[in-house]
């Protein structure tokens, strides 16, 4: 797979939860840092504090091949209690792609929730690109290795993602 081609990853859970504790969990923005292995940190911007199409939050991002940085977030995708997607943005232009702009990100990521008998299956994934981003950098450097550099991408992704879903599930399935 290349990146030209919004390489995709997605992992699912049932959470043996109430459905609305499950949407007050991912909406809550700062709650994928606890869990993640790259996102550090997370906060509303513009005086927003809940999810709104258009609300955008900042993150901070940490790995051991680009260091540190930040990215900026837009709501695109606001069906509660379904669908919570956003659209990434390099607001600095560290990865070189120009205007910040959600239309074109570095990658978009979706929370689905679907009622289930005694709870809900909550799905969590990301899309790569269009936009540029750290994986560019490497696929710049070695574009012979674009398809394993893509897939290694794909895969922390996965570990990233899996680890989010378990947080929320162990937190939503808590006694109140």
């Amino acid at each position: 797979m290349r990146y030209a081609d919004g390489p995709a990853v997605e992992c699912e859970v049932n959470v043996e939860a109430d459905p609305a504790r499950v949407w007050e969990l991912v909406t809550s923005v700062e709650l994928p840092a606890r869990f993640s292995p790259e996102l550090q940190r997370v906060r509303w911007l513009d005086g927003a504090d809940r999810p709104a199409v258009g609300a955008r939050f900042e993150g901070h991002n940490h790995n051991a091949v680009l260091g540190e940085w930040r990215t900026v977030s837009y709501v695109v995708e606001l069906e509660a209690p379904r669908t919570f997607g956003w659209a990434v943005v390099d607001p600095d232009g560290r990865f070189g792609g120009g205007t910040a702009d959600p239309a074109t990100p570095m990658a978009t990521w979706r929370f689905a929730l679907e009622p289930e008998s005694g709870g809900v299956r909550l799905r969590h994934g990301a899309r790569l690109g269009p936009g540029r981003s750290g994986l560019s950098l490497a696929i710049d450097r070695l574009p012979e290795r674009e398809e394993a550099i893509v897939q290694r991408r794909l895969a922390d992704l996965r570990t990233g993602i899996q680890d989010t879903l378990r947080g929320i599930k162990t937190l939503a399935e808590q006694p109140q």
